[in-house]
């Protein structure tokens, strides 16, 4: 899902129409508060990934304002963030940018650019909730299921571990199924492509 935030309603309009031209979803708002109370609302992330357009220069809370409140609660990895800026934000962009902005781009821009850009930005959120899920499942193993799936991944058979560890077979065994269950896997090969 596109989010595009800017004051200006022609802007917002003709920005999620060129979105749905690329069969992006996309959705406007007119100012920061109205995104970031859709955000408080019910925002659950897109499957597509998610991307925020935002202007710079608005009234009220500016984009780099916004920007500094999402980089605080550590949602611009799974929802990067474009700026769109006038000559005199330039610097300000920059610096963002440096913070961890995704792109910016300098008013008027070229469409198919600013498109491909979120195009991009969208398989990086992607890519950063397919991290976070993974983090989320091995924080879920228990000290020893990490212990026993370090030497799974060392390629150790269940004997060579329980050996190892001073434990039975049977009880690598029943971590072993754990470890898989709880990683969403079938076997050790799975394990070890999605921990790569």
């Amino acid at each position: 899902m596109l989010h595009i935030v800017d004051d200006e309603e022609a802007i917002r309009d003709s920005l999620i129409w060129l979105a749905e031209s690329r069969r992006i979803n996309a959705s406007g708002y007119d100012c920061a508060q109205a995104f970031l109370d859709m955000l408080e609302a019910d925002h659950v992330f897109s499957p597509e990934g998610d991307c925020l357009l935002l202007d710079m220069r608005m009234p009220d809370m500016s984009g780099a304002l916004l920007f500094d409140t999402l980089a605080a609660r550590g949602l611009t990895r799974r929802m990067p963030v474009i700026f769109l800026t006038g000559h005199g934000d330039v610097p300000m962009a920059v610096d963002s940018l440096k913070r961890g902005a995704f792109d910016f781009f300098e008013k008027p821009f070229n469409d198919n650019k600013l498109m491909d850009r979120v195009q991009e930005a969208l398989q990086a959120s992607l890519d950063a909730g397919d991290q976070a899920l993974v983090q989320a499942r091995l924080a879920a193993l228990s000290s020893r299921e990490r212990e026993v799936m370090d030497l799974i991944l060392e390629g150790k058979m269940n004997k060579v571990i329980a050996d190892m560890m001073g434990i039975s077979m049977r009880t690598v065994e029943v971590h072993r199924s754990h470890i898989l269950t709880k990683m969403h896997v079938r076997t050790a090969v799975e394990l070890a492509r999605l921990l790569k």
